[in-house]
C-alpha cells in the first residue's frame, strides 16, 4: 500500500511524539484501519516531508513517532491566483481541489452581478473552513508541501482592484490574445473565472480599467469548472512546471 501522507498544522521536528490532529487521526484510525508500527509520511506547509511510524491508536487519536525530515519542493515556478466567482454545489469543490493539483496557490472566492450562489455570515464562515480542508486533502493527494491558500470570500471589483504586480488574465470569448501569444517572461498571474451565466458587460468593462487582459481558450464554450481548469493547465504549459 502507498505510504500515506498526512499534513499536520503545527511545525514539525525530528525525533518527536506527537498527537495527530482530529481529521487526521480519524482518516487513518477509522478510515484507513491502520495500526501501530505502520509507516506515514506527514509534512507541515513548510515545503519539508517527515517520516514517521504510528506508536500508539485508540478510539479518540493517533500518536506518531517523527522521523528525520527533508526538503522537497514540487512548487510551480509560475506563482497563480485563482478569482474564482463561487459556483453551485460540487462544482466549486471540484475546482478548488484540481486547481490546486494544478499548482495554483492563491484562491480567492468572488461574489458577482451574476453568481447564483448566496452565502453569508455563519455559513460562508463554514464553506470557506470546508474549501481549506479540501486545499489539504489535495495536496496531500497531490504531493505538494505547502497549502494552498482560500482567502475569504469578496466582491468581484474589489479582488480586481488588488494590486500585487501581477500579470491580470480575464476569460472572453471574443478577446484577441491567446495564451500562447502573452509575452515570456511571466512568473505571478491573476486568473479570472467568471460565473456559469457570464461576467456582465458592465464587469467586463470594469476589469479592463483595472488593467486585465481578455484571452482566448479556443472556439468552444466552456464550463466555468472546465474554463478554470483549461486555463490554469495552459498557463501551466506556457510559464510553469507541466509539459
Amino acid at each position: 500500500m502507498r505510504i500515506p501522507r498526512i499534513y499536520h498544522p503545527q511545525p514539525l521536528a525530528a525525533n518527536t511524539d506527537i498527537a495527530l490532529s482530529d481529521d487526521a487521526a480519524n482518516h487513518v484510525g477509522r478510515v484507513l484501519r491502520m495500526g501501530v508500527g505502520q509507516a506515514l509520511q506527514l509534512f507541515d506547509g513548510s515545503n519539508r516531508v517527515f517520516d514517521a511510524a504510528i506508536s500508539h491508536v485508540d478510539k479518540k487519536s493517533v500518536r506518531v513517532q517523527v522521523g528525520a525530515g527533508q526538503p522537497e519542493d514540487r512548487e510551480s515556478p509560475l506563482n497563480l491566483h485563482l478569482g474564482q466567482v463561487i459556483s453551485r454545489g460540487e462544482k466549486m469543490e471540484f475546482t478548488i481541489q484540481k486547481s490546486i493539483e494544478l499548482g495554483v496557490n492563491v484562491i480567492t472566492p468572488l461574489f458577482s452581478e451574476r453568481c447564483g450562489v448566496k452565502l453569508d455570515g455563519e455559513r460562508l464562515a463554514k464553506k470557506t473552513q470546508q474549501w481549506q480542508k479540501i486545499a489539504i486533502a489535495a495536496c496531500e493527494q497531490c504531493g505538494r508541501n505547502r497549502i494552498p491558500e482560500i482567502r475569504a470570500a469578496m466582491q468581484l471589483e474589489a479582488w480586481c482592484a488588488e494590486q500585487d504586480g501581477s500579470l491580470k488574465l480575464n476569460l472572453h470569448p471574443r478577446a484577441n490574445h491567446s495564451i500562447n501569444t502573452l509575452p515570456l517572461p511571466v512568473d505571478h498571474v491573476r486568473l479570472l473565472i467568471g460565473p456559469e451565466g457570464g461576467l456582465s458587460a458592465d464587469e467586463i468593462a470594469m476589469t479592463t480599467g483595472y488593467g486585465f487582459t481578455d484571452i482566448l481558450l479556443g472556439p468552444r464554450i466552456l464550463r466555468t469548472e472546465t474554463t478554470a481548469l483549461t486555463a490554469i493547465t495552459a498557463l501551466q504549459v506556457r510559464f510553469g512546471d507541466l509539459g
